[in-house]
């Protein structure tokens, strides 16, 4: 732990806590400001079949408002949420151009991969797609649902947590209002991979005691820069139009929106086209109905472009021939190695020799209908959602490309998918106010249904560049292949009935209770529903009697909550087990087998979750500065997995509800108006802090370690199990031939966990049970924003912050061979030892060897995951009303943003130059089986598309 770190954030946020305090927010304030101590805060916020004043909540519900994520100007609308509320982990999964985004809130619950993604809700409906797929444009709102007893009025479906999407509507009676938003810009490198330069290498060669010498196209001349020929600054831009309004009886609004991103490395780009229309029609005094509609084609090209080739080259080796013409492959490392020549111009010069695409239609439709009953507050509701997405894409390298054999045949694949969902909710709605008593009850009966269907085919030997992938048939019969495996079949559907009674009295009491079943077609008949009860209370002591002398305090809200949700973590058909293909030759007849990939369990249950969940809300200085603190407890049980099955009964593995995991944590929340002056000078701030602790706390069978899979009871989903580095042999070091057997001086130091003679020594060498158990999972770790204005000039800033955790550098560690160490490809610029440098951290090249890399090799690719980092920095300008009046203009604001522009703390940047977060999917450790998926939250910092940084200028318009 960095000691001298922790004083500096901590002597930071003592600075920031203190501006927040009383004598802080004194400082702004005149008598213009003292506002009765009455006035309450009304805002509204999503919480599921209905809105809730703010004040009367009484689950976990963080809301965060449109305008504020339009301040962040993004490729997708999640990456503006990043750092915005307590308790919502998001990560990277790529950087490459479209990338989606990992969510997590209050980390992670099931060890089944891809069961841990938080539900999205659209404008009331289950929502199919991804972030993504929403502009920013259209959002008014997103509220996210973060404890059983708020999440549990969706089931199942809520088990991880729910993010509601809120977009915007016209209003009755609008005039047409005109918005166009826009912005553009370039993407520049954030920092280069810190690879060596030819000295470098060549000095790293003769240390390694000259393994490898020059080859047939390296000179100790040559000092190639490779990422200069490969990456170039990229442009990204976004346009949205829209227009809405209304009429006595109702509304509409339609937004048209384009985005273009291209990266950072050759061919390779995303552009995604929308349509949104959003229509609402009031028919007499007791029927209203409504439609909604979000349509998107997106096209992403060059997917299989990759960023690692260009970094193992040699420095010393020259890509052009002597006439100024690019070779095709170069041979360096005494002529061991032939590499393809991957620079910019190679790829930009391909044309139709290759290709990798895809192409996606999505369209989200949401139509309603509502009536209003002849009791009094009584509504009923019918929404009908209907989705259906498709993608197509296709592959082609032609003969001889990214191959050193120029007569390699050439290869192409055509995939396509498509999903149909349909969602049908029946929503019968009472809210009353009598007198001091508030009352408001839903009653749902809700079914839905999601069919998948995708295919992919393959061959080689297409005999022309120009069929690329859209003749797969032209190719030789026998070279066209169909797998069984990769034409896929799924349905699934779910039945549900909820209830849910609100009831709040005089803005004191609250209580909240709901009651919720799920009938799933995933699992076997005795197993297929589960009820989820949950309840909540809430009590605002500021609105009591005895708080009214405290003048300050404007809300003191209480809160608890219960409540019971659960995860069907289990693909359709696994309680009837699955079937896998295998081709098989009988003597000189070709035929396909069939063998028991997963063997059935009828027995299958839901794992489910219980949630504790204790808050305060509190508001202060008429509401200058408000805050949350809440403490949350869930274990969820029965948790669904693979167990693996004896190789002799060949079968190879069974699912079972085989274990519990704990997820617990604290969360805080303060935002403040430090200083308020329209007509001058303001201040507005907010951080949040969040802790989450996550342990398995049981496993099949009383099994304590699954080395398997890496799951260690005690320790959490996403650790680490390898040997501790300690450091590097030194010389005159007395057990190094003992615990090292043959082993030299400067080779990596680990941990030795076993006994010691009589004499001290060590009773054995070092082994595989010296590995150890590392949890990778953060400390803590939280946001922060702070918008300062003067008059029509504003300036804003997002940041983000880390402590502790493990963070995975793929250059640095074993997985792509870029720190070997012995100078056979171009390797990390690393401090290494030698014998009159010994104390560093990275060991004595051409040392102890394990297959290619160090022994121990692994264990430099970890990191200290703490970091502090400004996000975004923008500079906005709000045109003067009387010079919009003269354009006929309501508001012009022209703002300019930089992304990713500093790293204020970060061990591994120190260590690198590299932006600190995690870039890539977890099963990119090799310090595992590369085949498990990481669920928990991101850990890698990959070798493909680079982090950018950058430089954005757009205009918000309205008329």
């Amino acid at each position: 732990m960095n000691r001298s770190y922790l004083a500096k954030t901590n002597k930071a946020a003592l600075f920031f806590a203190m501006a927040l305090l009383p004598s802080g927010l004194a400082y702004s304030q005149s008598k213009k400001d003292t506002v009765a101590k009455e006035k309450k805060i009304e805002e509204v916020v999503v919480i599921g079949y209905g809105t809730q004043r703010k004040e009367a909540v009484t689950g976990s519900v963080a809301s965060v408002k449109g305008d504020v994520l339009r301040e962040v100007p993004t490729a997708n609308i999640t990456q503006a949420l990043q750092g915005r509320t307590a308790g919502v982990d998001i990560s990277q999964t790529s950087t490459k151009p479209g990338a989606s985004m990992q969510i997590r809130i209050r980390g992670t619950r099931s060890l089944t991969p891809n069961a841990n993604d938080p539900l999205i809700v659209l404008d009331g409906i289950p929502f199919v797609g991804s972030l993504g797929d929403i502009s920013s444009s259209d959002i008014k709102s997103i509220d996210i649902l973060k404890d059983a007893s708020a999440t549990a009025i969706y089931g199942s479906r809520g088990a991880n947590g729910v993010i509601l999407v809120t977009t915007n509507r016209g209003s009755k009676g609008q005039k047409p209002r005109f918005t166009y938003n826009s912005f553009t810009g370039v993407q520049t490198l954030f920092s280069r991979f810190p690879m060596m330069d030819g000295p470098k290498l060549a000095k790293l060669r003769a240390d390694a005691g000259n393994i490898y010498g020059l080859g047939k196209d390296e000179t100790l001349d040559t000092n190639t820069d490779w990422q200069k020929l490969y990456y170039k600054p990229a442009m990204m831009t976004s346009h949205d139009v829209g227009v809405s309004g209304g009429t006595e009886g109702g509304n509409y609004n339609v937004g048209l929106s384009y985005f273009k991103q291209d990266a950072l490395i050759p061919i390779q780009s995303y552009e995604r086209f929308s349509l949104r229309i959003a229509l609402d029609q009031q028919v007499g005094k007791s029927f209203k109905f409504g439609f909604t509609s979000n349509t998107n084609y997106t096209v992403s090209d060059g997917n299989g472009v990759a960023g690692a080739p260009v970094l193992g080259n040699s420095p010393l080796a020259n890509p052009y021939n002597a006439d100024g013409s690019i070779k095709r492959t170069i041979s360096t490392a005494s002529n061991i190695d032939q590499s393809w020549v991957y620079i910019r111009k190679t790829l930009e010069n391909l044309g139709d020799k290759y290709v990798d695409e895809s192409k996606g239609l999505s369209s989200y439709n949401n139509l309603y209908g509502e009536v209003s009953l002849p009791i009094s507050g009584l509504k009923y509701r019918l929404n009908v959602g209907l989705d259906y997405t498709t993608s197509n894409s296709g592959n082609y390298t032609g003969v001889g490309v990214f191959n050193v054999n120029a007569a390699a045949p050439s290869s192409a694949g055509k995939g396509n998918s498509q999903t149909y969902h349909w969602t049908l909710e029946n929503l019968l709605t009472y809210d009353k106010t009598f007198g001091k008593h508030k009352i408001n009850a839903v009653a749902l009966y809700s079914a839905e249904g999601n069919r998948y269907i995708s295919s992919y085919m393959s061959a080689k030997n297409v005999p022309a560049d120009f069929f690329q992938y859209y003749n797969l048939g032209q190719s030789p019969q026998a070279d066209i292949s169909v797998k069984p495996e990769d034409q896929i079949y799924i349905q699934r559907g779910l039945i549900s009935y909820m209830g849910r009674a609100m009831y709040t009295y005089d803005n004191k009491y609250m209580i909240t209770a709901t009651l919720r079943a799920d009938g799933a077609s995933v699992l076997a008949p005795g197993n297929k529903w589960h009820t989820y009860p949950a309840i909540s209370l809430g009590w605002n002591l500021a609105n009591e009697s005895f708080m009214q002398s405290l003048k300050a305090i404007n809300q003191f809200k209480l809160r608890y909550g219960w409540g019971q949700t659960s995860n069907q973590a289990v693909g359709p058909y696994t309680t009837k087990g699955t079937l896998g293909v295998v081709p098989y030759n009988f003597g000189n007849t070709n035929t396909t087998g069939v063998y028991i990939t997963t063997a059935p369990n009828p027995e299958l249950g839901w794992e489910y979750s219980k949630t504790n969940n204790f808050g305060l809300d509190f508001g202060l200085f008429n509401n200058r500065l408000t805050g949350t603190v809440e403490y949350y407890r869930t274990k969820t049980e029965q948790v669904l997995s693979p167990t693996n099955l004896p190789i002799s009964g060949g079968i190879a593995s069974v699912t079972n509800n085989i274990g519990q995991i704990e997820n617990k944590g604290w969360e805080v929340s303060l935002n403040g108006t430090i200083i308020n002056n329209p007509d001058g000078f303001s201040w507005d701030a907010g951080v949040n802090w969040y802790a989450n602790r996550n342990q398995i706390l049981a496993l099949n069978s009383g099994t304590i370690r699954d080395v398997a899979n890496n799951w260690f009871v005690g320790h959490n989903i996403n650790a680490i199990y390898d040997y501790q580095n300690i450091g590097l042999w030194q010389q005159g070091d007395p057990y190094l031939n003992i615990l090292e057997p043959g082993g030299n001086v400067g080779m990596i130091k680990v941990l030795y966990t076993g006994g010691y003679n009589a004499d001290g020594t060590p009773v054995r060498a070092i082994g595989p049970d010296d590995r150890q158990i590392i949890d990778t999972a953060p400390d803590w770790q939280g946001g922060f924003n702070m918008r300062f204005a003067y008059k029509n000039f504003e300036l804003s800033t997002v940041g983000a912050f880390q402590h502790g955790g493990v963070l995975i550098s793929s250059i640095y560690g074993s997985s792509g061979y870029l720190n070997r160490l012995t100078g056979r490809g171009n390797n990390v610029d690393v401090d290494y030892w030698t014998a009159e440098n010994p104390n560093v951290r990275y060991p004595k090249p051409g040392g102890i060897m394990s297959g290619d890399n160090p022994k121990y090799g692994s264990t430099l690719a970890y990191f200290d995951g703490s970091y502090l980092k400004l996000r975004t920095i923008t500079l906005g300008y709000n045109l003067k009303k009387e010079f919009l009046d003269d354009l006929k203009l309501n508001s012009l604001r022209i703002y300019v943003t930089v992304t990713n522009p500093l790293v204020l703390f970060s061990p591994y940047h120190k260590e690198s130059g590299m932006d600190p977060e995690p870039n890539s999917y977890g099963n990119q450790n090799q310090a595992v089986n590369s085949s498990l998926p990481y669920n928990a939250r991101q850990l890698i910092i990959g070798t493909n598309n680079p982090s950018t940084r950058n430089y954005l200028m757009g205009i918000n318009l309205s008329f």
